[in-house]
């Protein structure tokens, strides 16, 4: 982030920024799936299942799908949906996620202008310069113990900001920042042990006691969280070993210049400071910036346990975004202000900040007017229901992977989580008794899709969010966490076979 002189003075240009090129090429990617779902509803016969309304939330009756009369959805219509989907039901959720990512660009942009983030970096390398990899593995526990026990993701995307600078300071790259942080959370996700949006929500539906089975899910987060430790420490060491073999080197340019003038530089004379020491004399900035640091760490700090607070309340979790976007905002400002930082300069530096992200947004109107797309010319139900008539023919084995299956070609649709267990999981449980597999190894079948595919799908708006907040392209995580995807493919089919050889349980 900049480290200029005069803290009144707004940086030329921030790091975080989304480059030409990665929006064209994530642009071009999402309007190819958006034709490809407008194409189906012309393919596909349109249908819908009856739903009704229990404890506050709709579900699907099972066996009542039925053919309906193909609506009147013209094609011209798919290339407008990005502009419907600000009309539809999910208008205020979208609304939202926007108005949150205007508010972290422009409260990062000020905190970079003020010098705010840079003392904030600097503090965190002299405190791990010496433990590096250990930082990697604290990093990373924490981030899928958070998202796999409590359910929090939203909430800690913006903490990626902060991740990856870190690692850029310490001889990383931005793949690094994203491996200790994104992919930690969407693998918790996926292996989740007490996530209340999807184990606790799916056991309910499944009538399944409350987090029965935690022993089993247990070893799975324990064989996950290895892999990906060492999946991320593997390619930091590559990256230590010859930097420009990271494919996002020449995007890492511009955070390594604003960081200072070379990055060994920096992490040398961090490790020659006092190891346990938080600032050193003879580089620790001036007060006001300091004050201005921990006014932002107070704000963020209540932020989370906020989110962390309402995360174990469904009704609540709703919140996350808002409560974010306010006190990102106010730690932004404030700590500008505390770091002498003119209004004038704050209000031109907040929205140039918010400007940078802006094509981010443009990628999430994209990505969520596939649901939109498929929901207008219904045929959602009747993609869930061809799955069910196949899961229904299926052996035990086979339909435990077509549920797993079932359930990523649905998270590509829709992203939360909660929102698939209530459409999917009452008709996957008569259909796991019905198939001879236990409904505990549907509901894990369910968690399986739902959390890897995460990370993959661009459909997916939390996965635009961070990586607009990164320099690397849609095009660039893909190539280099598919090898990883491929891994856990793997891991995640062994474990469900034992589950369905163990008949895991209790039913």
């Amino acid at each position: 982030m900049s480290t200029g002189n005069r803290p009144s003075n707004p940086p030329q240009q921030s790091a975080i920024k989304i480059g030409k090129k990665a929006f064209l090429l994530s642009a071009g990617i999402i309007l190819f799936l958006m034709l490809i779902s407008g194409i189906l509803t012309i393919v596909l016969p349109p249908g819908e299942y009856q739903r009704i309304v229990q404890d506050g939330k709709t579900l699907v009756v099972n066996g009542t799908y039925h053919s309906v009369p193909r609506p009147d959805y013209p094609a011209w219509r798919w290339l407008t949906a990005p502009i419907e989907v600000l009309f539809s039901q999910d208008n205020l959720t979208l609304i939202t996620i926007i108005i949150f990512i205007f508010c972290v660009g422009g409260s990062i942009a000020i905190l970079e202008g003020a010098g705010v983030m840079e003392e904030l970096i600097h503090k965190l390398v002299r405190r791990f310069s010496r433990r590096k990899y250990f930082l990697i593995a604290l990093v990373i526990l924490f981030f899928m113990a958070i998202s796999s026990f409590i359910g929090v993701y939203e909430g800690m995307v913006p903490m990626i900001i902060f991740i990856v600078p870190l690692a850029i300071s310490l001889g990383w790259d931005s793949l690094t920042g994203l491996g200790m942080s994104l992919l930690p959370l969407a693998f918790g996700f996926a292996s989740a042990v007490t996530n209340p949006f999807t184990i606790a929500v799916a056991q309910r539906i499944a009538d399944l006691p409350l987090f029965s089975g935690a022993w089993f899910r247990i070893i799975f987060f324990i064989v996950v969280y290895i892999i990906v430790t060492m999946f991320v420490i593997l390619h930091a060491k590559r990256v230590e070993r010859d930097p420009s073999s990271s494919p996002t080197f020449k995007e890492d340019e511009a955070i390594r210049a604003s960081l200072g003038e070379k990055q060994s530089a920096t992490a040398q004379a961090a490790a020659e400071g006092e190891a346990g020491s938080l600032a050193s004399p003879e580089d620790s900035l001036s007060k006001a910036k300091t004050k201005g640091l921990i006014w932002f760490a107070v704000c963020i700090g209540i932020a989370m346990i906020i989110v962390l607070v309402t995360a174990r309340m469904p009704g609540l979790s709703d919140l996350a975004f808002p409560i974010m976007a306010l006190l990102f905002l106010i730690g932004g400002i404030g700590g500008g202000l505390l770091a002498q930082m003119k209004m004038g300069s704050i209000v031109k530096t907040f929205l140039q900040g918010a400007a940078n992200l802006a094509p981010g947004i443009v990628l999430i109107l994209m990505a969520y007017s596939v649901k939109h797309i498929i929901i207008s010319g219904k045929i959602m139900d009747t993609i869930l229901h061809g799955a069910a008539t196949l899961i229904a023919q299926a052996p035990p084995l086979s339909a435990a992977f077509l549920v797993y299956a079932t359930t990523l070609v649905m998270n590509f649709f829709i992203g939360s989580a909660s929102a698939k267990a209530f459409l999917m999981m009452p008709l996957l449980t008569p259909l796991a008794d019905l198939v001879g597999i236990t409904r505990q190894t549907a509901v894990l079948a369910f968690d399986f899709g739902d959390g890897f595919s995460n990370m993959i799908f661009p459909t997916n708006a939390l996965l635009l969010i961070a990586l607009s907040f990164t320099v690397v392209s849609y095009p660039q995580w893909m190539r280099w966490t598919w090898k990883l995807q491929a891994i856990m493919l793997l891991v995640t089919s062994i474990f469900l076979g034992i589950a369905v050889a163990i008949h895991f349980g209790p039913f």
